[in-house]
């Protein structure tokens, strides 16, 4: 992390004496095989794994989501003649399906997003449906074997039953609200904990201990302070500081003449200390961290962020190109949101001059597509989508007027400050936002341990 890995890490990490193992036992977790066409390279890795005798194991996983998505849905309408009943997406839990039936799992956590509740098949719920489908797995897939039966549980709430002892499902029982266990983040998902039901008798079934959650501010704000490059001009504070201050006179101008003068106090002064402040770009590599851990952390948590060695130094720390129009747009947007108590920025009060030049500004399906990280409260859900472009993620704070690096992003993530993220950047940013954060996946596998153990 130090920069001996030169510019392909990738390869030269496996390498490396102090990570031959881990290098090793990681490419062997990431078969990247595929369910649906051909099973048989699957089936045999799980065999392996398992052994003549596995005892009680647990299968994780969760089907690909974009079918049920919210965000996959709108998407899907603009599609011509589109039926999610004809989508093959719709239907690849099933698969999942076939891997309970054929091992018979004493455990199994499934992972899905939240609209998963609200979509429909031919009228269906896909989340009733997925759920009887679960509970006996060999039925749905019209096996001769109908003995494998799970139930169902919630990971947030105690299970409740009605008079014939049949459990009452409650779809909203089964969402993960991450900041109510200590997430500095509000990531809302679907899981679902299978157990067997001929294990039930003798396990003690609990669920998530609610914790304290910090904001994001006081996750990331020990972070070196980092600027951003610009597009097309050259890489130092400098040009930085001069693609900000272009035409920002007539801006502010317009700003105060449309009754914004708070908005432009902020601005006028964010400016000035950007000319006060020696910024950086940071480094994929490591460097040093500028502050200790904030207090105000919990120390379970912050005892998860830091290296057992208690080794100081940052990775992946590294501010990404923005062009000069979003600068100037980002800097209003922090302003506008730090002066109205984290008031949410829409399209429509932009002023004119930082319109963006596409047809879709004034539309209305975007009017929510730069948003500001608020100091106060957990950060928004961070996705893959980050790596597209980061207006989504602008950092909270006006000078450095740039989006999240993927070390913040990680951080949200609660993955730990030693834990390095290889590949491009935006393939980085794609490892972040697809995770289940790990203090989250740390917390349901003491409580499975902890059912396993009572089997």
């Amino acid at each position: 992390l130090a920069g001996r890995l030169d510019i392909d890490p990738d390869e030269i990490l496996y390498k490396e004496k102090g990570c031959r193992k881990q290098a090793e036992r990681a490419l062997d977790e990431s078969k990247m095989l595929e369910l649906g066409k051909n099973n048989k390279k699957i089936n045999k890795a799980i065999k392996e794994t398992l052994g003549s005798r596995p005892g009680n194991w647990v299968l994780i996983g969760g089907p690909p989501c974009q079918a049920y998505s919210v965000a996959g849905r709108v998407r899907n309408k603009g599609v011509k003649g589109y039926k999610a009943e004809s989508d093959h997406r719709s239907y690849l839990y099933k698969e999942y399906l076939k891997v309970i039936s054929k091992f018979r799992p004493a455990v199994f956590v499934m992972e899905n997003v939240k609209g998963m509740i609200s979509a429909k098949l031919d009228g269906e719920s896909v989340f009733t449906k997925i759920l009887n489908d679960l509970r006996c797995p060999r039925r749905t897939l019209q096996s001769n074997d109908l003995t494998t039966e799970y139930e169902i549980f919630s990971l947030a709430k105690k299970q409740k039953y009605d008079h014939s002892d049949e459990p009452i499902i409650i779809p909203n029982d089964y969402i993960i609200r991450t900041e109510n266990y200590g997430v500095p983040q509000s990531r809302h998902r679907i899981i679902l904990l299978g157990i067997r039901k001929d294990l039930l008798s003798k396990t003690k079934i609990g669920t998530l201990n609610l914790s304290s959650t910090p904001t994001i501010k006081t996750v990331i704000g020990d972070l070196p302070k980092l600027r951003c490059a610009v597009t097309l001009v050259a890489d130092d504070q400098e040009s930085w500081y001069q693609s900000i201050q272009k035409n920002i006179p007539k801006l502010l101008s317009q700003l105060s003449q449309s009754g914004m003068t708070d908005v432009t106090k902020c601005m006028r002064n964010t400016i000035r200390k950007m000319s006060q402040e020696k910024l950086h770009r940071g480094s994929n590599w490591q460097i040093r961290k500028r502050t200790e851990y904030s207090e105000k952390i919990p120390p379970k948590l912050r005892k998860w962020y830091q290296d057992p060695s208690n080794w100081s130094g940052i990775c992946n720390h590294e501010s990404r190109r923005h062009m000069a129009s979003d600068l100037q747009r980002y800097l209003f947007c922090v302003c506008y949101s730090k002066t109205r108590n984290g008031l949410k920025i829409k399209t429509t009060n932009f002023p004119k001059m930082l319109y963006a030049d596409h047809v879709n500004w004034n539309s209305g399906d975007f009017e929510d597509r730069f948003h500001v990280q608020s100091t106060n409260k957990p950060a928004t859900t961070i996705t893959s989508h980050l790596a597209k472009d980061g207006h989504y993620y602008i950092h909270f704070d006006p000078v450095q007027c740039r989006s999240l690096t993927v070390r913040e992003a990680a951080r949200i993530q609660t993955f730990p400050d030693n834990y390095f993220f290889v590949g491009t950047r935006t393939e980085q940013y794609v490892q972040v936002g697809n995770a289940v954060p790990p203090y989250l996946a740390n917390q349901i596998a003491k409580l499975v341990y902890k059912i396993l153990l009572s089997c």
